[in-house]
């Protein structure tokens, strides 16, 4: 395994980290095609055996359950100084007022109950998973700022939204000196490179370290475009991503794939980490055989030929995964 820092820290994690959306009890959320703690075991042990370091949560993942079995896993397998745990904060963990968002009360109930559930006194990355237009910035922020000063967090990060919107965010923690977001989880893959634009310059020149999710695009990446799972048929989230222009993208990747005798789930991988600004994509698994795929593409060099055949099919998308 390869280590890289993140972002500009000392952090050191894995080139990959683990997404662990996939596992969670099924009949929690709206996951129904998330892995028990059984069968999340073998994925979990074939990852650290590898050398991967780095896992992500939610504390929204499954009703809480994700967080829960990665916990009881990764204490069961790894000491934890050498793990990299990361987890997040916005989506909704109960009824009623206050039961979402980033508001000072939310940050603060949620962090320790997170901490709970993965049975941990920290976690090392501590993420807002969307941006609250309803919360002043600075209540979000000096919140996060309190919870690393408490030593609930060791660094803190953000997830997809506007890149203006990161930008003055990174201005008033500035401002007031508050604790400064180290990382950015986008969305990025070869169907949807809209970050390009302004997310990806912003993070490069202000030193943040990316880490995006569904680089093989929730999967539409790994196997022709008609074909399906009991993921795709059941993720409502999932196909609000992709537009039927995207077939030729999927068809493109094939015939590089081809080229090379690779799957299509490297050589799509292999394009996300060819970007200077990623730190580690964030790879998913329902099965141990999906981890072989991702670490062989780190030994996967795409020349700049390959790399424009890849990208010349793609079309400018509307903007999504904010929600």
């Amino acid at each position: 395994m390869r280590y890289v820092k993140l972002g500009n820290t000392g952090l050191d994690i894995s080139r990959l980290c683990i997404g662990c959306m996939s596992f969670g009890v099924p009949a929690r959320g709206p996951h129904p095609w998330s892995l028990g703690e059984t069968e999340s075991r073998p994925i979990v042990r074939k990852a650290i055996e590898a050398g991967i370091n780095f896992f992500d949560t939610a504390n929204v993942y499954s009703d809480g359950t994700s967080e829960e079995i990665v916990g009881r896993l990764l204490k069961e397998m790894i000491p934890r100084h050498e793990v990299v745990i990361a987890t997040k904060v916005h989506g909704r963990m109960h009824k009623g007022p206050n039961g979402a968002g980033l508001s000072r009360k939310a940050i603060l109930q949620e962090i320790d109950a997170s901490l709970a559930r993965l049975g941990t006194d920290y976690v090392d990355l501590y993420q807002i998973h969307r941006f609250d237009p309803e919360t002043p910035i600075e209540e979000t922020l000096e919140a996060l700022h309190d919870v690393v000063k408490a030593g609930k967090a060791r660094y803190i990060g953000a997830s997809s939204m506007y890149a203006w919107q990161f930008a003055t965010m990174l201005h008033v923690a500035e401002a007031n000196g508050w604790t400064r977001f180290v990382s950015m989880q986008n969305y990025l893959n070869l169907l949807y490179r809209e970050e390009e634009r302004e997310m990806l310059p912003l993070c490069h020149a202000e030193g943040i370290g990316l880490i995006p999710w569904s680089p093989l695009a929730r999967g539409r990446l790994t196997r022709p475009w008609d074909a399906s799972t009991a993921r795709s048929q059941t993720d409502a989230f999932g196909k609000t991503l992709f537009e039927e222009g995207d077939r030729a993208v999927v068809d493109r990747l094939a015939e590089v794939a081809g080229a090379r005798g690779l799957p299509m789930a490297q050589v799509a991988l292999a394009w996300v980490l060819a970007k200077e600004e990623v730190s580690a994509p964030i790879v998913g698994a329902t099965r141990p055989e999906h981890l072989d795929d991702a670490i062989a593409a780190l030994d996967v060099e795409l020349d700049e030929a390959e790399i424009a055949s890849l990208e010349e099919p793609y079309r400018p998308h509307s903007v999504v995964g904010f929600s």
